[in-house]
């Protein structure tokens, strides 16, 4: 069996280092390809190199074209703003998509709904195997407990991610809503400062920090009148996501076109 031709877009980052590093090691599929911004220091530079293991004979490029046309399967981990155009390309050259970039609008999302029409795309805020299991039963416990328990998500991340609430917190907020059958906009409660009115019930709070180099930490909690449940995950590195996005690939692989989550390659639907 030929092993799968992988390209990585936002490759010199933290992600595309420690996916570089998780396809190069599994053994049905082979780095064809690496991508960063025309502007990258690392450009030019072996893939391999750059995610600090042996030389892989895979230059980083910025041309788009060259490089969705020498893979098969992508995993993006770049930013958001470069989405939409990489998966249009992707759709171009047919090659598996699974995207694992935060911080997208709403509009994006249903450009990328739309272009999962074209190619299979498998699309996370987070591709833990463990958060994806804390989204599963976070929804689920929702569901049981009533509004008499109040809802708070608190996440922390490194001092250098931007977006904020990560794309994992807003997740667990959507899973929650999806499990009282509610909208997430019309509960949220954004971080709160000075004197404010008292919690407004049914409200679906949300708390963040950045600091350090934490990898990221997430807690949904149910507070009741006497008792509180907890659901949480801590990443201690980023091997647990590209393990995940790798996984996710290989599920995703020859299935015909739609629009995946990990519920679906987990079998958690």
């Amino acid at each position: 069996m030929s092993l799968i031709k992988v390209g990585i877009c936002g490759a010199s980052g933290k992600m595309g280092k420690a996916l570089i590093r998780a396809v190069q090691i599994n053994k049905k599929m082979q780095l064809f390809g690496a991508l960063e911004h025309f502007k990258n220091p690392n450009l030019g530079r072996d893939a391999g190199v750059v995610a600090n293991i042996e030389p892989l004979g895979v230059k980083i490029i910025s041309d788009a074209k060259i490089f969705f046309e020498n893979c098969e399967a992508v995993i993006d981990f770049s930013f958001a703003g470069a989405t939409i155009e990489n998966i249009t390309n992707a759709s171009k050259n047919n090659c598996t998509y699974v995207l694992g970039t935060t911080g997208l609008e709403a509009e994006q999302v249903m450009q990328i709904k739309d272009l999962s029409k074209t190619i299979p795309i498998m699309c996370s805020a987070n591709m833990s195997i463990g958060v994806n299991i804390a989204l599963h039963y976070s929804e689920q416990l929702a569901k049981s407990l009533d509004e008499e328990y109040d809802i708070e998500i608190h996440e922390m991340h490194h001092k250098d991610k931007l977006d904020s609430p990560s794309g994992t917190a807003l997740a667990l907020g959507k899973a929650v809503a999806k499990g009282r059958g509610i909208d997430l906009e019309q509960k949220i409660i954004k971080p709160r400062w000075g004197i404010e009115q008292p919690r407004k019930k049914g409200g679906i709070g949300f708390s963040t920090q950045r600091g350090g180099d934490v990898i990221g930490d997430h807690v949904v909690t149910f507070a009741g009148n006497g008792e509180r449940i907890e659901i949480g995950h801590k990443a201690s590195n980023r091997d647990i996501f590209a393990n995940g996005a790798v996984r996710a690939l290989l599920w995703l692989h020859n299935k015909s076109v739609g629009y995946y989550s990990m519920k679906d390659v987990l079998g958690l639907n």
